[in-house]
């Protein structure tokens, strides 16, 4: 059996949905991320502007990385929720750890393998954190295509998945992969769902106007217009996944938050308690009652829809 397809079989028994290969290089749409931070596009996050050289080339986060490994895992296709009725995006899953590292401990085994036929071979795995174009790389092994919403969609699954990377600098036979064309045709259902206008057109988002952005990174109060925007989700957003035909419907949630008075409430100590391990620890406290106070003034001091 071919190295790569021993890969793919672990992976695959360690709970990633696809696993795709390609070699170390530029990656794809690296001028058209380069056109994206010209035009400003990035908000408050000024840090991606030293990125840039280290986006164009994987070797700089592993010296000499041969190969990528690829790989994509699943996240809950249900909302977190409260009692009363207010979620956040699926993602931050608040009965599990932060994916980072929850990806990076399932990903280990795979490392493993590489040092055992590969003696020598020195291998990175990334969630995220590091300076790569993560979909780009994605969709050069084949394991997906890019939506007009930007988000990396695995056909028979659709875009709620995690992406991870194992950076290796062995060198061993990958099979070749075509990338997969668009599938979104003439379907324009996130642009025109996006509350904000973020994406503003296919394949083109303003950072600074997502309310992903917003509710997680932005610092500094949220106006009221923006509070309307929210709806009812204060952490995250997920309109642009949840209208895509390739995704699965209709949206459902599942009660695994306190309330938002509790959440009013907290404390930093009850926060780390519950929370400190979770994706929520990224805004922390203060973020999230900031998110929650903006809903509650833009719904006129109360909780109701």
């Amino acid at each position: 059996m071919p190295f790569y397809q021993r890969i793919i079989r672990r992976a695959l028994d360690l709970g990633f949905i696809a696993v795709g290969f390609c070699r170390s290089g530029p990656p794809p749409f690296l001028a058209e991320y380069n056109r994206w931070i010209d035009a400003g596009k990035y908000g408050e996050m000024k840090w991606l502007q030293g990125h840039r050289h280290l986006k164009a080339d994987p070797g700089a986060v592993l010296n000499d990385c041969e190969t990528i490994i690829s790989l994509a895992y699943p996240y809950p296709s249900k909302k977190p929720g409260t009692p009363d009725g207010f979620t956040t995006a699926r993602y931050t899953n608040p009965e599990s750890r932060d994916y980072h590292e929850a990806i990076k401990e399932r990903a280990r085994p795979l490392v493993a393998l590489i040092s055992g036929e590969y003696p020598g071979e020195r291998s990175r795995i990334c969630v995220d954190s590091a300076p790569l174009l993560e979909r780009g790389i994605a969709y050069a092994s084949g394991i997906g295509f890019i939506g007009k919403n930007n988000m990396l969609i695995r056909p028979g699954h659709g875009s709620y998945l995690f992406l991870a990377e194992v950076l290796t600098t062995a060198l061993f036979p990958i099979p070749a992969r075509k990338p997969l064309v668009s599938m979104c045709g003439t379907c324009s259902r996130c642009i025109e769902a996006c509350p904000t206008g973020a994406l503003e057109r296919p394949f083109l988002l303003d950072a600074g106007k997502c309310l992903s952005y917003l509710t997680i990174e932005k610092k500094g109060p949220i106006d009221v217009e923006t509070g309307k925007k929210m709806g009812r989700c204060f952490f995250g957003c997920d309109v642009c996944q949840e209208v895509c035909p390739f995704n699965p419907g209709p949206v459902e949630t599942i009660e695994s938050l306190p309330s938002i008075d509790q959440i009013l409430h907290m404390d930093e100590e009850i926060f780390e308690n519950r929370f400190g391990k979770t994706a929520f620890a990224r805004a922390g406290l203060e973020k999230i009652k900031r998110n929650i106070m903006a809903l509650r003034e833009a719904r006129g001091g109360g909780y109701q829809g």
